[in-house]
């Protein structure tokens, strides 16, 4: 019987994800707060011309 708690097979596969550079949609960075940034900026004028409509 061996100490080794982590079999092999997930050892490997653990090495096989940590090589991948793919960017998911939902990974958070840069991309994403230039989106927010983006969306907010749209929407400013939107609910300015809502509330001169409403005055």
């Amino acid at each position: 019987m061996t100490l080794n708690k982590t079999p092999r097979w997930m050892k490997s596969a653990l090495t096989e994800a940590a090589k991948c550079d793919v960017q998911m949609p939902w990974a958070r960075g840069a991309r994403r707060g230039e989106t927010i940034t983006r969306r907010a900026a749209s929407a400013m004028p939107r609910a300015l011309s809502a509330r001169a409509i409403r005055a």
